[in-house]
This record gives structure tokens, sequence and C-alpha cells, in this order.
């Protein structure tokens, strides 16, 4: 029984240390990409772009908005930010092919009295 026990325990060091280890390698590999010019999110959620990185004091100047500058950890910036590429939207020179789809449609029209019948009718539905 004592055995087992420190097997476990064994096991669960070697998970810990493991998963530490691993943390360490993505968070260098995150680092060595910083440079200036990107765009990154700090582990408090504010958005900016590197203006400027110094090594030596582990300080990033981010740019958060234009003209706005803000000093943080360098361990702070934890996210690269991808630039989200949206789809070209197709639009026509003219609107004629707008209406195009709209005539294929068959209108329904409604005389008065349907309108009135069909208005009472949901106010009867309501109660």
């Amino acid at each position: 029984m004592t055995i087992l026990l420190f097997a476990m325990l064994g096991v669960f060091i070697f998970m810990m240390f493991r998963r530490n280890k691993k943390t360490q390698q993505q968070q260098a590999k995150l680092q060595s990409q910083f440079a200036p010019g990107v765009d990154v999110m700090t582990s408090f959620g504010l958005f900016g772009r590197i203006v400027s990185m110094d090594d030596a004091e582990n300080k990033v100047v981010l740019e958060l908005s234009p003209g706005n500058l803000a000093t943080v950890h360098r361990q702070a910036v934890t996210k690269i930010v991808e630039p989200v590429e949206e789809a070209p939207v197709d639009v026509p020179d003219d609107a004629s092919s707008l209406t195009a789809a709209d005539a294929d449609a068959p209108a329904s029209v409604e005389t008065p009295e349907e309108t009135l019948k069909r208005l009472n009718d949901e106010g009867k539905k309501d109660n």
C-alpha cells in the first residue's frame, strides 16, 4: 500500500514538472515572436501594438490607440493577435441586380378587410 502511495506521489510530481516545462516553452516561443509592429494582448485584456522593447528591464511599450502609449512588463504580454481577414463582399455597380431577385418573388396583396381581420385575430390570441 505504501509503495502505491509513493508511486502516485511520484507520478503527480512528474506531471506537475512536465506541465511547468511545457508552459515555459510556450512562453519562450511567444516571447521570441515579439517585435515592434506586432499586435498583442496583455494578461489583463489590454490590446495594443508593440512600439519598442527594453530587454534589459523587461519592459514593452504598447500603443493602445494613436498617441496613447502604455509601458507594461514583458511577461504581461500573453498573446499575439492575428489580424482577421474579412471575405470580400461582391457589390454590383448598379442596383438592377438587387431588384431582379425581388421581381421573381410573388407579391402578396392583402385587402384592407383581410388586414383588419388579421390584426383583430392577433389581438385575441394575446388575451
